[in-house]
C-alpha cells in the first residue's frame, strides 16, 4: 500500500500541478503532439483509403505499404529519423519532429485500412443506383459512400489515435516533455519519490487514453447516421 499512498500524494501535490514541469503542461505538451501527428497522418491517409476504395486502383500497393508500415516499432522509427531532423533542425529536429514521425507511421495503418473498408462495404447496388441516377463519380464518394461508410472510418481513426496517446511517451525517452517525461525521470532517481511518479506518470496517460477513447466513441456515435445505428443495435456491432 506504501507506494499505491505515494502516487497518491504525488498526483495530489499542489507543486506538481504548475510551472513548466507540471501536470497541467506536460498535458498540453503529450496532447498537443499526439493530435498534429494524428492530423498529419489524416492528411495521408484518409485522401488514400478513400480513393483506393472508390476507384479499387492500387489497393494492393496502398495496403501492403501501410501494413509494413504498421510492423516498423515506433523506437527504431525515432532512432533513424532522429539524426535527420537533427541536422535539419538542431532542437526541435531532436526533441520534437522523429516522435511525430514515428507517430504518424503509427497511425497511418489504421486510418488508411479502415478507409478502404469502410468504402468497400458500402452496400454496391446503392452506389450503382446513384450512378443511375447521373450522380457524378465525386458526390458519390462524398454523398452516399463517404457517410455510410462514418462507423468504420472512425473506428480507424479512434483506433489510431489511442495508438499515438499511448505511444507518444516514448518521446521523452530522447528528450521531448509530454506525460512520458514523469516516466523517464522517475525511472531514472531509482527512489521511493521516483517510483511514485513513475506510476503517477502511468496513470496520468492511462487517464488520457480512457479519455481519448470515450471522446472518439462520443465521436462516431454523433457522426453515425441514424438509421445505420438502429440497424446496429438489431444486427449486432459494426465493425
Amino acid at each position: 500500500m506504501g507506494i499505491l499512498a505515494d502516487t497518491l500524494a504525488w498526483l495530489t501535490d499542489p507543486t506538481h500541478w504548475s510551472g513548466p514541469t507540471g501536470i497541467p503542461n506536460r498535458l498540453v505538451e503529450h496532447v498537443g503532439l499526439s493530435a498534429a501527428s494524428l492530423l498529419i497522418a489524416l492528411v495521408i491517409a484518409l485522401p488514400v483509403g478513400l480513393y483506393i476504395g472508390h476507384t479499387r486502383r492500387g489497393v494492393a500497393l496502398a495496403v501492403n505499404t501501410a501494413n509494413l508500415w504498421r510492423a516498423l516499432p515506433s523506437l527504431a522509427v525515432i532512432a533513424i529519423v532522429l539524426p535527420i531532423t537533427a541536422s535539419i533542425d538542431p532542437r526541435a529536429g531532436f526533441l520534437v519532429y522523429p516522435t511525430v514521425v514515428a507517430m504518424v507511421v503509427l497511425a497511418v495503418p489504421p486510418i488508411l485500412v479502415n478507409a478502404y473498408t469502410g468504402i468497400v462495404g458500402v452496400d454496391r447496388d446503392i452506389v450503382e443506383a446513384a450512378r443511375g441516377q447521373g450522380i457524378d463519380e465525386r458526390r458519390i464518394l462524398t454523398d452516399v459512400e463517404l457517410p455510410l461508410s462514418v462507423p468504420v472510418l472512425i473506428t480507424g481513426i479512434r483506433s489510431a489515435a489511442v495508438q499515438v496517446v499511448a505511444t507518444a511517451t516514448l518521446g521523452a525517452i530522447f528528450g521531448f516533455g509530454g506525460l512520458g517525461r514523469f516516466l523517464v525521470d522517475g525511472f531514472a532517481q531509482y527512489t521511493l519519490g521516483g517510483a511514485a511518479q513513475m506510476l503517477g506518470g502511468v496513470v496520468l496517460v492511462a487517464g488520457l487514453v480512457i479519455a481519448t477513447d470515450l471522446s472518439f466513441a462520443a465521436l462516431q456515435r454523433a457522426l453515425t447516421p441514424r438509421a445505420l445505428r438502429l440497424h446496429s443495435s438489431v444486427e449486432g456491432p459494426l465493425a
